[in-house]
């Protein structure tokens, strides 16, 4: 079969002919692939960065985020069968070190993240575990289901505290904070503010429910904070970004005793003042990864057919396999919102 694949150390990938994906344990289901989307760690394999070329060893087939339709299965699996149509959760988890049997499995000990340090899903099949494939209702679209991994950070980071009638301030718009733009407002949030420094993700996440939107290479966006909330800063921050200038704004416009979920992940160590910023302030500080798994795999499921949360102008670009480094342009110019691979 054709694949993306991650072929040496270095920016790019390529289109090559790798063998058919099998299944190889008894625990495992195969999936052909209807759709599958770009993330922000795909574009960081592709790019090369720092984080990938310490984690990634090429040759690998990248991507993490599909839906499709099961084809086979193995002779242990029991709670799935061919021709089910899934969705995948890209972390998979052991199942046995302390974090799984606390139930915190989205903080696993020994996670592998497929398309990164497992084959992915840029390919008309993918083999995954059975405990890592999630059941959809066929009235999603795949261009929708594909793109619950990402999705699901968004619930994690807005949904891990109190929501309804806060104020909130979603820090950077690439796709997951536009979901979590959309998540805030379709969760009750009184007021949704987000920033981004390119206009075209600005403005999708007006359309996605934002009631302000600030480019902060322009305009300084504590003061607008302050002006928008007597000077007392919002209830919730969503940091997204990774910026260090951002985290550390975070604390400065939350309010006292409010909330900061950190999901941005910097690429260099970050300073802040904890006394007079967080301590002092009563701040309640939370780092979030991933997925809880699989309670937020649930609410998903519920917001979507609630048809409370509509996510489906967060879809910019549907583009062809083939098409894979345009799509990888569009995310580096930040000129898309999420964009999705239609397999045939």
């Amino acid at each position: 079969m054709k694949a993306i694949v991650k072929t040496r150390p270095g920016p790019g990938a390529e289109i090559c002919e790798v063998p058919d994906a099998r299944i190889t344990r008894p625990d495992q289901i195969r999936v052909r692939v209807l759709a599958t989307s770009i993330c922000g760690t795909d574009y960081h394999i592709y790019s090369w960065d720092r984080w990938s070329s310490g984690r990634v060893k090429p040759p690998r087939i990248m991507g993490h985020e599909f839906a499709g339709e099961i084809v086979e299965v193995g002779s242990e699996v029991v709670s799935l069968k061919v021709g089910d149509y899934v969705s995948g959760e890209s972390h998979w988890v052991c199942g046995h070190c302390k974090q799984c049997l606390l139930n915190q499995r989205h903080v696993c000990a020994n996670t592998r993240i497929l398309g990164v340090d497992v084959d992915g899903c840029f390919a008309p099949y993918v083999v995954v575990p059975e405990a890592s494939a999630w059941k959809n209702d066929r009235t999603i679209l795949p261009e929708l289901a594909c793109i619950q991994d990402p999705l699901g950070n968004a619930v994690h980071a807005a949904l891990s505290g109190e929501i309804v009638g806060r104020t909130v301030a979603v820090l950077g718009c690439g796709p997951i904070g536009m979901f979590a733009v959309a998540v805030a407002r379709a969760a009750g949030a009184s007021k949704v503010y987000a920033t981004d420094t390119k206009p075209f993700r600005l403005d999708l996440a007006k359309q996605l429910g934002a009631d302000e939107v600030v480019n902060v290479a322009q305009t300084d966006f504590e003061a607008k904070v302050a002006e928008w909330t007597n000077g007392e800063g919002v209830d919730v921050v969503l940091e997204m970004s990774g910026a260090p200038s951002a985290i550390q704004q975070a604390m400065r416009i939350c309010r006292r005793g409010g909330r900061v979920s950190l999901m941005g992940i910097p690429a260099q160590p970050v300073e802040l003042d904890m006394a007079e910023e967080m301590i002092f302030k009563g701040l309640t500080i939370q780092c979030i990864v991933g997925r809880r798994l699989y309670e937020t795999w649930d609410t998903m499921r519920s917001l979507l057919a609630s048809g409370r949360l509509d996510i489906r102008q967060a879809i910019t670009h549907r583009l062809s396999f083939e098409q894979y480094n345009y799509g990888m342009e569009l995310m580096r110019d930040g000129l898309c919102g999420k964009v999705v691979f239609l397999m045939d």
